[in-house]
């Protein structure tokens, strides 16, 4: 699934910042979730809650979604991708490939293709809470 994916993926990069930056007693590690990327946030928590292992094991997961916000390079206008009427199978494949949106979505002014994601896009650590080892 997707969200394991993506699960792997955090937990892989959390694990080598914390390595690289000599972070012990991990509490929290605090992430971003663009609403473009549609992430089924339940599958994707049970995920890194499956994963988290050895000194990650109890460390908290925050999690702060970000709205996608879209602007149309033709004419300037900026709307809500939540405000975007999709049906399953366009946003099954956004879902997978946000950057498929391009194929599906259209601004809603002017009717062009032609768009940009200004936020609300892709997965990220945001930061990772713990006190840092003393060497």
């Amino acid at each position: 699934m997707h969200e394991w994916a993506l699960a792997e993926a955090v937990v892989s990069a959390a694990s080598e910042v914390i390595e690289k930056s000599g972070i012990e007693d991990v509490t929290t590690i605090n992430i971003g979730i663009g609403e473009l990327q549609q992430v089924d946030l339940e599958i994707f928590k049970f995920a890194l809650s499956q994963l988290l292992s050895g000194r990650l094991k109890d460390t908290k997961i925050k999690i702060k979604k970000t709205p996608a916000r879209l602007k149309c390079r033709v004419c300037g206008y900026r709307w809500s991708f939540s405000k975007t009427r999709l049906d399953e199978s366009a946003k099954e494949a956004i879902h997978f490939v946000p950057e498929i949106a391009h194929a599906f979505v259209r601004c809603p002014k002017c009717n062009s293709p032609d768009f940009e994601v200004e936020q609300g896009r892709g997965v990220w650590i945001e930061n990772i809470v713990g006190k840092k080892r003393c060497d």
